[in-house]
């Protein structure tokens, strides 16, 4: 095939992607096409924490992405992620190629390039990364934040939908409570999805109710803090901060799980959370308590951050918690709250909300985000 002007493929591609061409106009252009996608068709995409990391290689089949390869990796075994990037490339099956482009998402946040991890004493920068993995371009990402790049592509496996709304164009958001409480936006542009990460987790918790007024009072109390955030208690520990609660009182003596709760409340050496979730779904009326002052919250927490953001494109629920806790997501407690806004209550019952249940949510965005930069850069159609 003879050179193509570059002007010229790029007028060929846009006058295709708005439906006035067919590539079959142009003869040289499924040849060129298919190279260049053969060429740099292997993606690399990691999720990174203090515990554990995950990292796979994808592929793009039918116009979806598809994993090709993972590993999990303990992430204390290593003394730094490059040796890890190394030994997993090394070591990838014979028939994928080595990536070009790739995506990490780190549990920390990234400033200028560089990154420090949570719970480990590692200093990430993404020039040293890319030359140890022999990669012409490596992104590092907010391990929350990077799901704003997959939320637009997940299917029916990885999200169920709490709100049903048609289809609507505009900011998209997302929170999810695990270990603390996540947030991030997305900002549609011509150029496309724009990821903006946030604390908005340590903003200010503002009780509704005198029960959680009185919540409060003593969380703050308990933690000898002079303030309190929306994650002490919409969060996975703040579930436990709620039940730990509710087991003061005199008369709770012998439930059987004062003594874990008190054991937790000093040194958080066991799953309190995950006590309690299974004590209320076996009937046990406390802790359905604790769980519905828990859901009503985070409700009210997933409310501000819609209007905050006005998400008109979808809200979206992830974070640890999501698929433990669906059925509780899909009930009135939590819904109801986030809508109860005053004077936007009909603007939030108006928006498309969704529980992200995929647990390997933060891999795919992370390859999704991969795409972008090889789509960007041109080596990728």
């Amino acid at each position: 095939m003879g050179a193509i002007a570059p002007g010229f493929l790029w007028l060929i591609a846009w006058r295709k992607a708005i439906g006035c061409l067919s590539c079959e106009m142009y003869s040289g252009w499924n040849e060129f096409h298919q190279t260049s996608c053969m060429a740099c068709s292997t993606l690399l995409a990691g999720d990174m924490g203090g515990t554990k990391t995950l990292l796979a290689l994808y592929g793009i089949k039918d116009g979806r992405l598809a994993q090709l390869h993972q590993q999990r990796f303990i992430s204390s075994e290593w003394t730094s992620l490059e040796p890890m990037l190394e030994f997993f490339l090394n070591q990838r099956p014979n028939d994928i190629e080595a990536p070009q482009h790739g995506c990490i998402a780190v549990a920390g946040p990234v400033n200028n390039r560089n990154a420090r991890i949570t719970n480990l004493p590692w200093q990430l920068q993404e020039d040293q990364l890319a030359a140890a993995a022999s990669i012409r371009q490596l992104e590092l990402v907010n391990d929350f934040g990077v799901l704003i790049y997959g939320l637009p592509h997940f299917d029916e496996t990885q999200q169920v939908v709490l709100q049903a709304a048609g289809p609507q164009e505009g900011p998209i958001a997302i929170l999810g409570a695990g270990t603390g409480l996540g947030m991030a936006r997305g900002i549609r542009t011509e150029g496309g999805l724009i990821a903006l990460a946030s604390e908005g987790g340590h903003r200010e918790f503002a009780a509704r109710t005198e029960e959680e007024w009185q919540l409060a009072c003593w969380l703050k109390d308990d933690l000898g803090v002079d303030r309190l955030s929306v994650e002490r208690i919409v969060s996975g520990t703040g579930l436990g901060h709620i039940a730990t609660w509710l087991l003061q009182n005199s008369d709770t003596n012998a439930h059987p799980l004062r003594p874990v709760a008190e054991e937790w409340r000093t040194n958080k050496s066991n799953d309190l959370p995950a006590k309690v979730s299974m004590a209320a779904a076996k009937g046990d009326l406390l802790m359905q308590r604790a769980q519905m002052i828990w859901l009503s919250a985070y409700g009210s927490a997933a409310g501000d951050l819609a209007l905050q953001e006005l998400c008109t494109g979808g809200l979206w629920v992830g974070g640890g918690t999501a698929a433990k806790q669906l059925a509780g997501l899909q009930s009135a407690t939590f819904l109801k709250a986030m809508r109860q806004k005053g004077r936007f209550e009909e603007f939030l019952g108006g928006l498309r909300v969704t529980a992200v249940i995929d647990p390997e949510a933060g891999l795919f965005s992370a390859a999704c985000r991969a795409r972008i930069l090889a789509e960007s850069s041109g080596t990728l159609s």
